[in-house]
């Protein structure tokens, strides 16, 4: 990750509204609700490859302008959510960025083979005991 949390800030637009909640008479007057907005694909923080898979994973978050939001209004000021904002989106980035590491295909060990077809005579041997011959 070759980003920052200051680097992002210098990319990043604000909206700023009332919020709703706790807050008493604070809440009519202060806006404290942060929306903030982040363009992919104007970015200078990530390569082409970087931005593609960005684009790709955070296809959900993106809206119609092609800008990553992320709201915060969980706090009574508007800084704290202002970093709650840019942390969440941080956060974001990286585990959209993180390749998940590839499955090797391991095969059945001969143990493990040989303790299932026991179990299967096991099983046959039992139901064939329970089968009554009427034909004697």
């Amino acid at each position: 990750m070759n980003f920052t949390k200051a680097d992002l800030q210098k990319e990043t637009s604000y909206k700023t509204s009332r919020s709703g909640g706790k807050g008493g008479q604070n809440v009519n007057k202060v806006s404290s609700k942060v929306e903030l907005l982040f363009s992919i694909g104007s970015s200078a923080l990530f390569n082409d490859e970087e931005k593609l898979l960005l684009t790709e994973k955070l296809q959900n978050r993106l809206n119609k302008d092609g800008y990553v939001q992320v709201i915060c209004d969980e706090e009574r000021s508007q800084y704290l959510n202002k970093e709650k904002a840019i942390e969440r989106l941080t956060s974001l980035l990286t585990k959209a960025l993180q390749k998940p590491k590839v499955r090797k295909p391991t095969k059945v060990s001969k143990a493990a083979k040989a303790a299932r077809l026991d179990n299967k005579k096991m099983q046959s041997v039992k139901k064939e005991n329970r089968k009554n011959d009427f034909g004697e």
